[in-house]
């Protein structure tokens, strides 16, 4: 996948407040695979797709 496929990336605090969570919590739900990230940079910091974010939000509203 092309950088330019990615779409806009969201750090985990971005992340965390979006979804009105910690930032530990949005890390833990990268951890477990249910939040998608990327590695980025030297020091491995997380980045999440905004869709991915957007995806994730719709299915835990319907469940």
């Amino acid at each position: 996948m092309a950088v330019s496929e990615l779409g806009p990336l969201l750090t985990a605090s971005e992340v965390a407040e979006m979804l009105h969570l910690h930032v530990n919590t949005v890390k833990r739900l990268g951890d477990r695979g249910e939040l998608p990230f990327f590695r980025v940079c030297r020091r491995g910091d997380r980045r999440f797709r905004l869709a991915d974010v957007m995806t994730f939000l719709a299915d835990s509203r319907r469940q």
